[in-house]
């Protein structure tokens, strides 16, 4: 039996998904708890429309932002900070710290989509990237310059 999941199920799937499943297991679990409803013809045809809008929403939103990143790509952010001896910083480089300094260059991207190796707490330049998933990423500098 076909049923259309109106919640994520353990070990089966997530919302939205069409999943076989015995007659049993859907009549004495899924339809008491409301977590699921029979896949009929109708609820396919409206199943297969969303999914099909929400990919060509996905695919329009990944070239969005793929046209964002080959704008940054190669773009240094600069900081001006103050270090002590052996050009060690006194505090560290986040990234929310390099996203307003996008921000400042006219780049909207969440601190949560930048990586870095490793914290920035030395002079120099240094790597980092801006990951939306699905391999759509982009190499940024990060300089750092004593105040």
């Amino acid at each position: 039996m076909k049923v259309i999941l109106q919640k994520d199920v353990k070990d089966l799937g997530k919302v939205g998904d069409l999943v076989s499943v015995s007659e049993g297991f859907a009549r004495n679990l899924l339809f008491p708890r409301k977590l699921a409803l029979e896949a009929t013809e109708s609820r396919e045809n409206e199943y297969n429309h969303l999914k099909r809008v929400a990919d060509s929403k996905k695919k329009k939103a990944m070239g969005e932002r793929q046209a964002m990143l080959d704008k940054i790509k190669g773009t240094t952010v600069s900081f001006k900070l103050n270090a002590g001896e052996n050009d060690k910083l006194f505090g560290t480089v986040t990234t929310t710290d390099i996203s307003k300094g996008l921000e400042k260059l006219g780049f909207t991207v969440d601190r949560k989509d930048i990586h870095l190796e490793e914290p920035i707490k030395v002079l120099g330049t240094h790597k980092a990237v801006i990951r939306y998933g699905e391999g759509v990423e982009a190499p940024i500098q990060v300089a750092v310059e004593r105040a």
